[in-house]
């Protein structure tokens, strides 16, 4: 084995033993890391702040490739408090933690290769700060699906009609038709008005980095909705996050 220093995030936590836990980390550079953190449960241990869930920094590692790697020290360079520690917006916590969890589901696709993995992880932590920093975590959410549809190889048309190609009167969009539907290709798909048509385009190509603030009206229960039927439609990782989805709505009185 050897020693690396390894940027990433612990994206999951498991006891191990009475004193220790096994990390799972999403570093940039190696993918997915298991990682085993000894004694870090005793309050005394240097790894014991280090070794949680969404603990983003620089880890000490000894390294195995096709193994369990031992983690020896911890440079943090966020710890999202904001998102852990406010237990007035548990809500926030959830979002948080429910985007890290389809994150995990659609790492794991086979033809996902390592320069798209980077691109996840850009995203991921970059929608981590917004969340951290208030942003609408719920908004964030969409954002995030959106843009893993991408990697997952199924992305709708959102600059044309999905059945004909045109740009002109485009008057719908439909998860099982890929996207938009203009005037003459449609049939019979729910309508939704144009202000949902050009959000759903917008939160698909916004820099998350670049976001100061998300103020959006109704217009979000129709791109959820579209969201929600496509991934249903086309991924294989959408009842796995539904349940969590609906209790977050839940929560906020959406539903």
């Amino acid at each position: 084995m050897m020693i690396k220093k390894i940027e990433g995030i612990i994206t999951k936590e498991q006891n191990y033993s009475e004193s220790s836990k096994i990390l799972k980390i999403f570093t940039k550079d190696f993918g997915l890391v298991s990682v085993i953190s000894k004694g870090c449960k005793k309050p005394k241990s240097p790894l014991h702040e280090g070794s949680n869930t969404l603990i983003y920094g620089v880890f000490d590692l000894s390294y195995k490739e096709d193994g369990l790697s031992t983690l020896i020290g911890i440079d943090i360079k966020n710890s999202f408090k904001n998102i852990r520690m406010d237990y007035k917006d548990l809500a926030k916590k959830m979002y948080a933690f429910t985007i890290v969890d389809i994150t995990m589901q659609v790492l794991p696709d086979k033809e996902i290769d390592d320069n798209e993995k980077k691109e996840i992880y850009d995203i991921l932590i970059s929608t981590l700060n917004k969340i951290n920093d208030n942003i609408n975590p719920r908004v964030l959410l969409s954002i995030v699906m959106l843009k893993y549809l991408n990697f997952l190889g199924v992305l709708p048309n959102l600059d044309s009609c999905a059945f004909c190609g045109s740009n002109y009167n485009i008057i719908t969009m439909d998860a099982r038709s890929f996207g938009f539907v203009c005037s003459e290709c449609y049939t019979n798909e729910k309508m939704v008005n144009e202000k949902s048509l050009k959000l759903l385009r917008m939160l698909y190509y916004v820099d998350i980095d670049k976001i100061k603030q998300l103020d959006v009206g109704e217009e979000l229960e129709d791109i959820e909705e579209f969201i929600d039927n496509y991934y249903e439609e086309h991924t294989g990782i959408y009842f796995n996050i539904k349940k969590k989805i609906t209790t977050l709505k839940k929560m906020e009185g959406v539903l």
